[in-house]
């Protein structure tokens, strides 16, 4: 049995039936893909739910021997392959019950840095679409130049977010639908090349993929799952972007949309998140800064509020907490997940039993203030 865990990995997503989540909830249970293999046998023991439909799925050659031929191709091509068990692995994107058990990336970026966004959209952009793109990061490249811009390559607003970030000097990732043996639209391969040193290509898909429309939907909600805020430029009543929309509410992110006039096509997507409470309205970089609590005067006001209460008994958890918001002042609960590598669930628990302690303060946008400090 093969025990490199990135093989172990690509060989796990490629056992059928067991899907994404399922993954996912071998490699948590018994603490890698590598374990998952090598106890195959006794995992009806060691987990609930484990069926003999699952250990059948597992014993798998051909898996393997495939899996092996993708670290061929990674290793020529000096690609990276990032698993679960991997640092650089996008720390938000891990805590989605369904992240893909390995990605692929070519380039040059940290995607666990403070500061994440996605911009996406319809791929018949206007000028009024394509505009936005590139005053709003613009803008925001001088307000936080170290913002990571992920979108998707595509027609449109995706390729517009791509060439506006490089313009400004921002890092930014394209997710692809497809493996890393190619490139599609073949016509945005100069941008994705200038990606490559500052950013890059991520996937889930192996080499030999085609870019089928089923595989659009599943990298979408790598896109809204790796950032802290959804950014929808322009949509149709329906499309993609929407899609990501709602993945981004689903996982409990902050999501924005431009609006536009009732009359324009283009607008109709954005209009209906904003009209249902799916998405806040944004218009300007510093508009969307303060919303999400990325406003550095906000974040050195010291508001009053519930008085800190001394020699109290913390969790190593919330010391863990409070040890960060001491040393990087006010931050958006997304941040914290990522800088304290605990779950967003168990992170929101946490925040609130703080808060009832008196040790910090929510304020607006997700942001959270430690008191006295």
């Amino acid at each position: 049995m093969n025990n490199d865990e990135r093989i172990c990995s690509i060989a796990l997503t490629l056992c059928p039936g067991i899907g994404h989540i399922g993954a996912k909830r071998l490699i948590e249970g018994m603490g890698s893909a590598a374990e998952v293999f090598s106890r195959r046998q006794e995992l009806p023991e060691l987990l609930s739910c484990v069926s003999s439909a699952v250990i059948a799925a597992l014993d798998n050659p051909a898996a393997f021997l495939r899996a092996e031929h993708e670290m061929e191709f990674v290793e020529k091509n000096r690609l990276t392959c990032l698993t679960l068990k991997d640092e650089a692995y996008p720390s938000r994107l891990r805590e989605c019950e369904d992240a893909p058990a390995v990605l692929f990336f070519k380039g040059n970026t940290d995607f666990n840095r403070l500061r994440v966004i996605d911009m996406v959209g319809t791929r018949n952009a206007t000028e009024y679409g394509k505009q936005f793109c590139a005053d709003f990061l613009h803008d925001l490249s001088a307000l936080c130049p170290d913002v990571l811009v992920v979108s998707g390559l595509a027609y449109g607003i995706d390729i517009h977010a791509h060439r506006a970030a490089l313009a400004n000097n921002l890092s930014t990732v394209a997710v692809l639908a497809h493996g890393l043996d190619r490139i599609y639209p073949y016509v945005h391969r100069k941008t994705a090349i200038d990606m490559l040193e500052n950013g890059g290509l991520l996937t889930e898909f192996l080499t030999e993929t085609n870019p089928d429309r089923h595989n659009f939907v599943s990298r979408n909600r790598i896109v809204a799952g790796m950032s802290d805020a959804t950014i929808v430029v322009e949509s149709a009543d329906k499309g993609g972007s929407l899609i990501t929309a709602d993945l981004a509410v689903d996982y409990h992110r902050d999501c924005f949309a431009v609006p536009g006039r009732i009359t324009d096509a283009s607008s109709k997507g954005c209009n209906l998140l904003i009209r249902d409470n799916k998405a806040a309205l944004i218009q300007s970089a510093e508009e969307f800064v303060q919303a999400v609590g990325w406003n550095a005067e906000e974040q050195s006001a010291k508001p009053e509020g519930i008085q800190r209460n001394l020699f109290l008994e913390l969790t190593d958890e919330e010391e863990s907490v409070v040890r960060i918001l001491s040393r990087l002042g006010d931050l958006h609960i997304n941040t914290l997940v990522v800088e304290a590598d605990i779950p967003v669930n168990r992170m929101t628990s946490l925040l609130f039993e703080l808060e009832m302690k008196g040790v910090i303060k929510a304020m607006v946008g997700g942001v959270y203030h430690l008191l006295g400090n």
